[in-house]
């Protein structure tokens, strides 16, 4: 406990260090600090349950995620709504929903629904910063996502939920499974 609560600050301090000084406001410094706080903040998970096999699916999503998303950034070089370059998909929001879409993956929605409301934050904080269109974060959420799909496993599969969207139909939802 006394490991994770010296990372926790460690971190934290680094964190707050990153923030950049001439942000727009206090949303937009929220997500240029907290793209960093979600996957440290999963590593820091991962570090207190000693899970090294989860640290290594972490990596590996991460390095799947983020190199699909500069691929693309250059790949399709789409002008931002502010005038600049690079647009599409959002690296921001790609950094945060790596560690919250591990979170997720792995250890369940308990501790993946809080993740996930954060890094939603960061992708609206992105949009609201007028740097991205909802195209470009929503794509940075799905590669984040399918690349955990792929790559991590579940560490308790006893509750699972994952999401549904009908083909023919349009419909969408959440599917669950419980395992007694």
């Amino acid at each position: 406990m006394v490991r994770f609560k010296v990372w926790a600050s460690v971190l934290l301090l680094a964190a707050s260090a990153a923030s950049p000084a001439a942000a727009d406001n206090g949303f937009t410094t929220y997500g240029d600090v907290a793209r960093y706080a979600l996957p440290a903040g999963a590593v820091l998970l991962s570090l207190s349950k000693d899970d090294t096999e989860g640290l290594k699916q972490l990596l590996a999503s991460g390095a799947v995620t983020l190199s699909t998303t500069y691929a693309l950034k250059y790949a399709v070089d789409d002008t931002r709504p502010n005038g600049g370059r690079r647009s599409f998909p959002s690296g921001h929001t790609a950094a945060a929903f790596t560690g919250a879409a591990f979170i997720y993956h792995r250890y369940g929605w308990e501790w993946g629904l809080p993740a996930e409301l954060a890094a939603t934050a960061v992708a609206v904080s992105r949009v609201d910063g007028n740097y991205h269109r909802w195209r470009d974060v929503v794509a940075s959420a799905v590669i984040a996502h399918t690349s955990a799909f792929f790559l991590v496993d579940r560490l308790d599969e006893r509750v699972a939920l994952m999401p549904m969207i009908g083909a023919r139909d349009g419909a969408f939802g959440l599917v669950g499974a419980v395992r007694f």
